[in-house]
């Protein structure tokens, strides 16, 4: 079921982005050529809405490419797909020479359009990875087969040797860094101790109610800046800038999600093997089962066609040279005396 529902979502991704780009395309060029515009602010404004659409319609054409199985119609769906690419360049490139920057604000384009900032981000096609996988890895053995030949090995450190005064001298600093060390620390000790007495000899003794209120401003304050550290970190998750702890591990419908999309990548690769499979059995059949077939047909079609040339005229005609067409001619649906004409007048005009 979940196949299916996964397969239909894909298909519905496909479908919506073709209804935009005709849209968009419609937009773009329409019947009648728009008046050229003067404003610079308005035309960037519509230079940055055609940038904002086409980059929706490239993440729904990435993602129905990523997860379709159709060998057929992920073809197709590439060529739309590496069009949009060209094109959300092409608006890039003219948006940077109108506001000669590569910074943009599109605030309100976003807003217009009901998306949010992570709308806009361009991610990496995915195909740019698995469909150079098989590349990467026969370049990574290539090169382990050359170093393997060229026998690298890692060389050992070197070992220097060390001289009995250079061991004393080494000895001797990490000691007495040893016992200042010491001598700081006990220096420290006496003195803080010192301190302390210093302190109790001058303070006055305290009530229990000056106690409590002293112990109450140390736990408020404490607790205070609990909710306070509790607080910010919200706002850092809700603002997207800190991860929520809860999301730290994937849930089970992650992970599940994973999973589908790998078995239909691997899908993929088994449908796309069909596919050539098939094209070579095709190729095949039409050579040598329906190929002689269709050649005796049309070699009857052509006899036929000069035998009406014949009749019509009083004399053969020429037969269509390579430059004309050829046989093509023939079967373009044409009387022999449009055939006659045309090959005339391309003789004229040598067209």
């Amino acid at each position: 079921m979940s196949k299916t529902v996964s397969g239909s979502t894909y298909n519905t991704l496909w479908s919506e982005a073709h209804e935009e780009l005709s849209c968009l395309l419609d937009e773009e060029l329409p019947e009648e050529p728009l008046r050229p515009e003067r404003d610079r602010v308005v035309f960037f404004q519509r230079l940055a809405t055609f940038y904002v659409r086409y980059v929706q319609i490239f993440r729904q054409l990435e993602e129905a490419y990523d997860q379709s199985v159709h060998p057929q119609k992920r073809r197709a769906i590439r060529q739309v797909l590496d069009s949009v690419i060209g094109r959300v360049l092409e608006l890039k490139n003219e948006m940077v020479e109108k506001e000669f920057s590569e910074y943009h604000y599109m605030d309100d384009i976003i807003q217009d359009l009901k998306l949010t900032p992570e709308d806009l981000e361009i991610p990496v096609p995915r195909y740019f990875i698995w469909e150079r996988n098989k590349v990467l890895q026969d370049r990574e053995r290539m090169f382990a087969a050359i170093f393997n030949q060229m026998d690298v090995t890692e060389k050992p450190p070197v070992m220097r040797t060390l001289t009995l005064e250079r061991a004393i001298k080494i000895v001797q600093v990490a000691e007495r860094a040893r016992q200042g060390r010491l001598r700081a620390k006990f220096m420290r000790e006496i003195h803080r101790d010192s301190e302390r007495q210093r302190r109790a000899e001058e303070q006055e003794a305290v009530s229990t109610d000056q106690a409590a209120v002293c112990i109450q401003k140390v736990w408020r304050g404490f607790m205070q800046r609990k909710i306070t550290k509790r607080l910010r970190e919200e706002e850092m998750i809700f603002l997207g800038m800190a991860m929520d702890p809860n999301l730290s591990y994937p849930s089970q419908t992650e992970l599940d999600t994973v999973n589908i999309e790998a078995n239909r990548r691997t899908r993929q690769g088994e449908h796309e093997d069909d596919y050539q499979k098939s094209i070579g059995s095709v190729i095949y059949q039409l050579r040598e089962v329906e190929g002689p077939e269709m050649k005796e047909t049309m070699k009857d079609q052509i006899r036929q066609w000069f035998i009406e040339c014949r009749d019509a005229t009083g004399s053969f005609p020429d037969y269509p040279e390579e430059e004309d067409g050829g046989s093509a001619l023939i079967f373009a649906e044409k009387t022999p005396e449009e055939v006659n004409i045309y090959i005339f007048w391309q003789g004229q005009f040598n067209i």
